[in-house]
């Protein structure tokens, strides 16, 4: 894209039936950059990622996904345009294997570099259980899980929501450390996180959400940690 954009979002508010989720949302992601959207629990962020991702629908506002607008797209649809989003919880299918999960992720059948070779060389535990049901894997393991079934779909932009929800933080770290690997095959990435450090240490661009508005945006090495315990907390 002309300006290095990948994803703009201008002006968006969302609602669920009379409750206003987002207030005039704006956000941009660069192409090749890590984005962290953090803030409380109800502040918005997973309604955010789900109006990207196409499963619902803004009542005002424009999404522009490499120059063409996706506001109103289908899921289906704004996935095979690029977007994957690895949701809050895995959701993997449990009567399934893991290598199963992950042959569902490549349905698009997009082109790019992700395939389970890919992906089992990037967390090679799921190689050593693929033929085992989800169920079966740790927590940190489906996650691992959830991530590769996101990338076997060749995605442009990856949402992750919430990857560190329940984990310890041994394997949070663990986690967040296979980010770079993903980033580097050209991936932008918006992380959606109540855990700040790692969001910080993740992202070169941070917003943070308040109760459904953006609090504070900036470069994540000039937010300093007075500024986000306000933003964060509207204090």
């Amino acid at each position: 894209m002309p300006d290095g954009s990948l994803l703009k979002i201008s002006a968006l508010d969302a609602f669920y039936d009379d409750f206003q989720a987002l207030f005039g949302v704006s956000l941009n992601v660069g192409i090749g950059q890590v984005v962290a959207v953090i803030g409380a629990n109800g502040a918005g962020k997973s309604t955010l990622l789900k109006c990207i991702a196409g499963l619902m629908h803004p009542s005002h506002g424009a999404i522009i996904f490499e120059d063409a607008a996706t506001t109103n797209t289908p899921a289906f649809e704004v996935l095979k345009r690029g977007i994957s989003l690895v949701p809050e919880g895995r959701r993997l299918f449990p009567s399934l294997t893991v290598e199963e999960n992950l042959l569902i992720g490549g349905q698009s059948r997009r082109p790019g570099p992700w395939t389970l070779a890919r992906v089992y060389e990037l967390f090679p535990i799921l190689a050593e259980r693929r033929n085992l049901p989800a169920p079966a894997l740790s927590g940190g393991q489906q996650q691992m899980a959830a991530i590769g079934r996101a990338l076997m779909s060749n995605p442009r932009l990856l949402l992750c929501d919430e990857i560190s929800l329940g984990l310890a933080p041994i394997v949070v770290r663990d986690i967040y450390a296979r980010l770079p690997q993903i980033a580097a095959e050209g991936l932008s990435l918006v992380i959606v996180e109540q855990d700040i450090v790692q969001a910080l240490r993740a992202a070169s661009h941070v917003y943070c959400l308040q109760e459904g508005r953006i609090a504070l945006q900036g470069p994540a090495r000039d937010l300093t940690r007075e500024k986000i315990s306000a933003a964060y907390f509207g204090i």
